[in-house]
């Protein structure tokens, strides 16, 4: 089941190309893990993951910190063409710490 979506924007010379973000409830594996899925609609191929964790908080927990490494480390957020509400404000989404020097904008603030 999804339970949270977030569109973020790339600008192209044909206008703005929406990049839907979809997270889907943590479900647990046979074994007793937790994992959480996502997929991100990148222009060029469909992201999907899935992420484990002890529990169904870290699962999702994880699997934001996941789709923030994702997408700062993209090549879309590499050209400063990406964005979510307006352009350099960052994306909203949490890192972990070893990627924080990547952060942009308003994702500076919550560190």
């Amino acid at each position: 089941m999804m339970i949270a979506t977030r569109t973020l924007q790339l600008r192209t010379d044909d206008g703005d190309l929406k990049i839907p973000i979809r997270i889907f409830a943590p479900a647990r594996s046979p074994s007793g893990s937790w994992h959480c899925r996502y997929e991100i609609d990148w222009p060029d191929k469909k992201s999907e993951m899935s992420i484990g964790g002890f529990d169904s908080t870290q699962a999702l927990v994880l699997a934001l910190q996941t789709i923030g490494a994702e997408i700062y480390s993209s090549s879309y957020h590499n050209s400063g063409k990406l964005f979510f509400e307006k352009p350099g404000d960052g994306y909203g989404l949490p890192v972990v710490p070893t990627l924080r020097d990547l952060l942009r904008g308003d994702d500076l603030k919550y560190l």
